[in-house]
Protein backbone atom coordinates (compact mmCIF):
# COMPACT_ATOMS: atom_id res chain seq x y z
CA UNK A 1 0.00 0.00 0.00
CA UNK A 2 1.46 3.54 -1.06
CA UNK A 3 1.75 6.15 1.47
CA UNK A 4 -1.44 7.96 2.60
CA UNK A 5 -1.10 11.54 3.67
CA UNK A 6 -4.57 11.34 5.44
CA UNK A 7 -2.38 9.75 8.14
CA UNK A 8 -0.31 12.65 8.20
CA UNK A 9 -2.41 14.96 10.30
CA UNK A 10 0.67 15.06 13.51
CA UNK A 11 2.42 17.57 10.64
CA UNK A 12 -0.14 19.90 11.65
CA UNK A 13 0.46 20.07 14.87
CA UNK A 14 4.52 20.16 14.39
CA UNK A 15 3.75 22.77 11.90
CA UNK A 16 2.07 25.02 14.93
CA UNK A 17 5.02 24.38 17.36
CA UNK A 18 7.95 25.19 14.97
CA UNK A 19 5.91 28.98 14.05
CA UNK A 20 5.36 29.29 17.45
CA UNK A 21 9.37 28.78 18.45
CA UNK A 22 10.31 30.45 15.58
CA UNK A 23 11.06 34.29 15.01
CA UNK A 24 10.26 34.93 19.06
CA UNK A 25 11.10 38.70 18.39
CA UNK A 26 7.82 38.91 16.51
CA UNK A 27 6.61 39.24 20.04
CA UNK A 28 8.45 42.18 21.62
CA UNK A 29 6.26 45.09 22.25
CA UNK A 30 6.52 48.12 20.55
CA UNK A 31 7.20 50.83 23.06
CA UNK A 32 5.25 53.68 20.84
CA UNK A 33 2.93 54.65 23.58
CA UNK A 34 3.41 55.01 27.33
CA UNK A 35 0.07 54.74 28.39
CA UNK A 36 -0.77 51.42 25.92
CA UNK A 37 2.61 50.23 27.72
CA UNK A 38 1.48 50.44 31.10
CA UNK A 39 -1.94 49.06 30.40
CA UNK A 40 0.23 46.32 28.87
CA UNK A 41 2.10 45.78 31.61
CA UNK A 42 -0.46 45.26 34.34
CA UNK A 43 -2.75 42.80 31.97
CA UNK A 44 0.31 40.65 31.63
CA UNK A 45 0.40 41.00 35.77
CA UNK A 46 -3.26 39.79 35.92
CA UNK A 47 -2.49 37.74 33.51
CA UNK A 48 0.48 35.70 35.71
CA UNK A 49 -1.89 35.98 38.42
CA UNK A 50 -4.86 34.17 36.25
CA UNK A 51 -7.04 37.07 36.64
CA UNK A 52 -8.03 36.99 32.75
CA UNK A 53 -11.39 38.91 32.81
CA UNK A 54 -8.95 42.05 34.42
CA UNK A 55 -6.17 41.10 32.18
CA UNK A 56 -8.88 41.68 29.24
CA UNK A 57 -9.88 44.79 30.90
CA UNK A 58 -6.02 46.11 30.89
CA UNK A 59 -5.75 45.01 26.99
CA UNK A 60 -8.77 46.84 25.94
CA UNK A 61 -7.38 49.88 27.62
CA UNK A 62 -4.01 49.59 26.07
CA UNK A 63 -5.63 48.97 22.89
CA UNK A 64 -7.77 53.02 23.43
CA UNK A 65 -4.02 54.27 23.22
CA UNK A 66 -2.21 51.86 20.46
CA UNK A 67 -4.92 50.24 18.26
CA UNK A 68 -2.92 49.27 15.82
CA UNK A 69 -0.56 46.98 18.21
CA UNK A 70 -0.56 43.75 16.91
CA UNK A 71 0.83 42.73 20.05
CA UNK A 72 -1.98 43.82 22.12
CA UNK A 73 -4.34 42.19 19.63
CA UNK A 74 -2.32 38.60 19.70
CA UNK A 75 -2.32 38.54 23.51
CA UNK A 76 -5.81 39.76 24.09
CA UNK A 77 -6.91 36.72 21.45
CA UNK A 78 -4.76 34.35 23.80
CA UNK A 79 -6.76 35.80 27.19
CA UNK A 80 -9.88 34.90 25.08
CA UNK A 81 -9.05 31.72 24.50
CA UNK A 82 -8.46 30.60 28.27
CA UNK A 83 -11.92 31.67 29.09
CA UNK A 84 -12.92 29.85 25.88
CA UNK A 85 -14.66 32.79 23.95
CA UNK A 86 -13.45 31.99 20.59
CA UNK A 87 -14.87 34.44 18.38
CA UNK A 88 -13.63 36.84 19.77
CA UNK A 89 -10.26 35.40 19.97
CA UNK A 90 -10.58 35.00 15.86
CA UNK A 91 -11.47 38.76 15.55
CA UNK A 92 -8.25 40.19 17.49
CA UNK A 93 -6.04 37.47 15.86
CA UNK A 94 -7.55 38.74 12.33
CA UNK A 95 -6.77 42.24 13.80
CA UNK A 96 -3.25 41.11 14.60
CA UNK A 97 -2.68 39.85 11.48
CA UNK A 98 -4.15 42.80 9.68
CA UNK A 99 -1.42 45.11 11.71
CA UNK A 100 0.84 43.01 10.92
CA UNK A 101 0.96 40.61 7.65
CA UNK A 102 4.25 39.36 8.36
CA UNK A 103 3.83 37.79 11.66
CA UNK A 104 3.58 34.23 12.23
CA UNK A 105 1.93 33.05 15.51
CA UNK A 106 -1.23 34.87 14.45
CA UNK A 107 -2.08 32.62 11.73
CA UNK A 108 -0.55 29.37 14.27
CA UNK A 109 -2.68 30.01 16.90
CA UNK A 110 -5.93 30.52 14.10
CA UNK A 111 -4.88 27.28 12.27
CA UNK A 112 -5.58 25.97 16.19
CA UNK A 113 -8.70 27.19 16.45
CA UNK A 114 -9.88 26.12 13.52
CA UNK A 115 -8.57 22.56 13.66
CA UNK A 116 -10.11 22.22 17.05
CA UNK A 117 -13.44 22.93 15.42
CA UNK A 118 -13.03 20.75 12.53
CA UNK A 119 -12.73 23.43 9.66
CA UNK A 120 -9.97 21.91 8.14
CA UNK A 121 -9.81 24.00 4.76
CA UNK A 122 -9.54 27.36 6.76
CA UNK A 123 -6.55 25.24 9.31
CA UNK A 124 -4.78 24.54 6.29
CA UNK A 125 -4.89 28.08 4.87
CA UNK A 126 -3.69 29.47 7.95
CA UNK A 127 -1.14 27.12 8.65
CA UNK A 128 0.20 27.37 5.37
CA UNK A 129 0.18 31.41 5.69
CA UNK A 130 2.16 31.14 9.26
CA UNK A 131 5.14 28.39 7.34
CA UNK A 132 5.27 30.87 4.47
CA UNK A 133 6.05 34.19 6.84
CA UNK A 134 8.51 32.26 9.10
CA UNK A 135 10.11 31.17 5.52
CA UNK A 136 10.55 34.45 4.95
CA UNK A 137 12.00 35.43 8.57
CA UNK A 138 14.19 32.00 8.03
CA UNK A 139 14.87 31.00 4.65
CA UNK A 140 17.07 28.19 5.15
CA UNK A 141 14.76 26.76 7.41
CA UNK A 142 14.14 23.63 5.85
CA UNK A 143 12.10 22.03 8.83
CA UNK A 144 9.15 25.21 7.33
CA UNK A 145 9.55 23.96 3.74
CA UNK A 146 8.91 20.55 5.14
CA UNK A 147 5.35 21.65 6.68
CA UNK A 148 4.58 23.79 3.96
CA UNK A 149 4.84 20.64 1.93
CA UNK A 150 2.81 18.31 3.83
CA UNK A 151 0.13 20.94 3.72
CA UNK A 152 0.35 21.40 -0.13
CA UNK A 153 0.33 17.49 -0.41
CA UNK A 154 -2.62 17.31 1.95
CA UNK A 155 -4.68 19.58 -0.21
CA UNK A 156 -3.47 18.11 -3.53
CA UNK A 157 -1.36 20.73 -4.62
CA UNK A 158 1.27 18.60 -5.89
CA UNK A 159 3.06 20.87 -8.25
CA UNK A 160 3.35 23.04 -5.12
CA UNK A 161 4.63 20.63 -3.53
CA UNK A 162 7.06 19.21 -5.49
CA UNK A 163 8.08 22.57 -5.67
CA UNK A 164 8.62 23.16 -2.34
CA UNK A 165 10.76 19.72 -2.22
CA UNK A 166 12.94 21.06 -4.95
CA UNK A 167 14.03 23.77 -2.97
CA UNK A 168 14.51 21.64 0.09
CA UNK A 169 16.86 19.73 -2.43
CA UNK A 170 18.60 22.68 -3.21
CA UNK A 171 19.23 23.70 0.40
CA UNK A 172 20.14 19.82 1.21
CA UNK A 173 20.51 17.72 -1.24
CA UNK A 174 21.09 14.73 0.97
CA UNK A 175 17.94 15.17 2.63
CA UNK A 176 15.87 12.01 2.82
CA UNK A 177 12.46 13.04 3.67
CA UNK A 178 13.02 15.32 0.71
CA UNK A 179 13.72 12.81 -1.76
CA UNK A 180 11.07 10.40 -0.28
CA UNK A 181 8.04 12.91 -0.36
CA UNK A 182 9.30 14.09 -3.99
CA UNK A 183 8.76 10.28 -5.18
CA UNK A 184 5.02 10.16 -3.34
CA UNK A 185 4.38 13.32 -5.43
CA UNK A 186 5.75 11.93 -8.53
CA UNK A 187 3.20 8.96 -8.37
CA UNK A 188 0.69 10.93 -7.69
CA UNK A 189 1.51 12.96 -11.47
CA UNK A 190 1.74 9.25 -12.95
CA UNK A 191 5.63 9.61 -13.31
CA UNK A 192 6.10 6.15 -12.30
CA UNK A 193 9.84 6.36 -13.55
CA UNK A 194 10.60 9.60 -11.52
CA UNK A 195 8.92 8.31 -8.52
CA UNK A 196 11.32 4.92 -8.94
CA UNK A 197 14.79 7.42 -9.28
CA UNK A 198 13.74 9.26 -5.93
CA UNK A 199 12.75 6.38 -3.90
CA UNK A 200 15.89 4.50 -5.17
CA UNK A 201 17.80 7.44 -3.77
CA UNK A 202 16.22 7.38 -0.35
CA UNK A 203 17.49 3.93 0.05
CA UNK A 204 20.92 4.28 -1.58
CA UNK A 205 21.27 7.43 1.11
CA UNK A 206 19.51 5.20 4.11
CA UNK A 207 19.16 1.78 3.33
CA UNK A 208 16.85 0.88 6.37
CA UNK A 209 14.24 3.48 5.65
CA UNK A 210 11.33 1.44 5.87
CA UNK A 211 8.80 3.69 4.44
CA UNK A 212 10.59 3.92 1.17
CA UNK A 213 11.05 -0.09 1.38
CA UNK A 214 7.51 -0.38 1.46
CA UNK A 215 6.58 2.28 -1.19
CA UNK A 216 9.10 0.97 -3.53
CA UNK A 217 8.39 -2.50 -3.06
CA UNK A 218 4.48 -1.95 -3.37
CA UNK A 219 5.21 0.32 -6.50
CA UNK A 220 7.07 -2.95 -8.34
CA UNK A 221 4.12 -5.10 -7.41
CA UNK A 222 1.68 -2.55 -8.88
CA UNK A 223 4.23 -2.66 -12.28
CA UNK A 224 4.25 -6.30 -11.95
CA UNK A 225 7.92 -5.68 -12.59
CA UNK A 226 11.15 -6.92 -9.86
CA UNK A 227 8.49 -8.85 -8.28
CA UNK A 228 11.57 -11.00 -5.83
CA UNK A 229 13.81 -7.35 -5.17
CA UNK A 230 9.64 -5.95 -4.24
CA UNK A 231 9.29 -9.02 -1.69
CA UNK A 232 13.11 -8.77 -0.22
CA UNK A 233 11.91 -5.21 0.48
CA UNK A 234 8.34 -5.07 1.99
CA UNK A 235 9.96 -8.24 3.58
CA UNK A 236 12.46 -5.74 5.25
CA UNK A 237 10.10 -2.94 6.30
CA UNK A 238 8.01 -5.54 7.59
CA UNK A 239 10.98 -6.49 10.30
CA UNK A 240 11.00 -3.07 11.08
CA UNK A 241 7.16 -2.81 11.54
CA UNK A 242 5.81 -6.24 12.19
CA UNK A 243 2.12 -4.92 13.27
CA UNK A 244 2.18 -1.98 10.04
CA UNK A 245 -0.91 -2.65 8.34
CA UNK A 246 -0.24 -0.95 4.99
CA UNK A 247 3.01 -3.07 5.06
CA UNK A 248 1.22 -6.16 5.41
CA UNK A 249 -1.27 -5.07 2.67
CA UNK A 250 1.81 -4.33 0.49
CA UNK A 251 2.84 -8.22 0.74
CA UNK A 252 -0.61 -9.56 0.44
CA UNK A 253 -0.69 -7.65 -2.92
CA UNK A 254 2.49 -9.11 -3.80
CA UNK A 255 1.39 -12.70 -3.33
CA UNK A 256 -1.23 -12.18 -5.65
CA UNK A 257 0.71 -10.62 -8.59
CA UNK A 258 3.12 -13.72 -7.29
CA UNK A 259 0.13 -15.89 -8.02
CA UNK A 260 0.30 -17.28 -4.85
CA UNK A 261 -3.18 -16.38 -3.82
CA UNK A 262 -3.78 -18.48 -0.40
CA UNK A 263 -1.05 -16.65 0.74
CA UNK A 264 -2.18 -13.33 -0.27
CA UNK A 265 -5.45 -14.04 1.13
CA UNK A 266 -3.53 -14.93 4.70
CA UNK A 267 -1.59 -11.33 4.47
CA UNK A 268 -4.47 -9.23 3.16
CA UNK A 269 -7.18 -10.71 6.44
CA UNK A 270 -4.06 -9.51 8.63
CA UNK A 271 -3.53 -6.66 7.10
CA UNK A 272 -7.21 -6.17 7.47
CA UNK A 273 -7.56 -6.85 11.10
CA UNK A 274 -4.56 -4.40 11.60
CA UNK A 275 -5.93 -1.59 10.21
CA UNK A 276 -9.50 -0.47 8.23
CA UNK A 277 -8.34 0.93 5.17
CA UNK A 278 -10.75 0.69 1.47
CA UNK A 279 -7.23 -0.27 -0.19
CA UNK A 280 -6.90 -3.67 1.39
CA UNK A 281 -10.50 -4.73 1.25
CA UNK A 282 -10.31 -3.52 -2.50
CA UNK A 283 -7.32 -5.87 -2.64
CA UNK A 284 -9.40 -9.04 -0.73
CA UNK A 285 -12.11 -8.07 -3.05
CA UNK A 286 -9.24 -8.72 -5.81
CA UNK A 287 -8.05 -12.29 -4.94
CA UNK A 288 -11.66 -13.62 -3.41
CA UNK A 289 -12.80 -12.77 -7.30
CA UNK A 290 -9.73 -14.38 -8.98
CA UNK A 291 -10.13 -17.31 -6.58
CA UNK A 292 -13.75 -17.57 -7.70
CA UNK A 293 -15.41 -16.53 -4.88
CA UNK A 294 -17.94 -14.20 -5.70
CA UNK A 295 -19.69 -13.71 -2.46
CA UNK A 296 -16.61 -12.98 -0.70
CA UNK A 297 -15.10 -10.55 -3.08
CA UNK A 298 -18.57 -8.54 -3.29
CA UNK A 299 -18.53 -8.61 0.33
CA UNK A 300 -15.22 -6.77 0.38
CA UNK A 301 -15.66 -4.23 -2.43
CA UNK A 302 -19.15 -3.10 -0.53
CA UNK A 303 -16.94 -2.80 2.51
CA UNK A 304 -14.05 -0.94 0.82
CA UNK A 305 -17.02 1.79 -0.56
CA UNK A 306 -18.34 2.19 3.13
CA UNK A 307 -14.72 3.64 3.66
CA UNK A 308 -14.49 5.78 0.62
CA UNK A 309 -17.44 5.96 -1.50
CA UNK A 310 -15.74 7.61 -3.61
CA UNK A 311 -14.05 5.22 -5.74
CA UNK A 312 -15.70 4.40 -8.97
CA UNK A 313 -12.98 1.78 -9.94
CA UNK A 314 -14.52 -0.14 -6.75
CA UNK A 315 -17.96 0.87 -8.05
CA UNK A 316 -17.35 -1.33 -11.48
CA UNK A 317 -16.30 -4.50 -10.04
CA UNK A 318 -19.58 -4.92 -8.09
CA UNK A 319 -21.54 -3.76 -11.29
CA UNK A 320 -19.85 -6.40 -13.32
CA UNK A 321 -19.96 -8.81 -10.11
CA UNK A 322 -23.75 -8.47 -10.23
Amino acid sequence: MFYNFKRAGGWLFFCLALCLLINTEALTFDKRSSVALSHYIMAEMYDELGDIDKAIGEYQQALKADYKNSVIHLNLASSFIKINQLVKAIEELNLAIKFDPEAVEPHAILALLYSSQNKVEEANREYEAALMNASKAQPENTDIYKSLGMIYLQQKKLESAENIYRLILELSPLDVEAHFYLGNIYDELKNKQKAEEELKMVLELQPDYHQALNYLGYLYAQENKNLEQAEIMIKKALQIEPDNGAYVDSLGWLYFKQGKFNEAIEQLERANALLQDPVIQDHLGDVYFKVGDFTKAKASWQSSLELDSGQDGVKEKLNKLQ
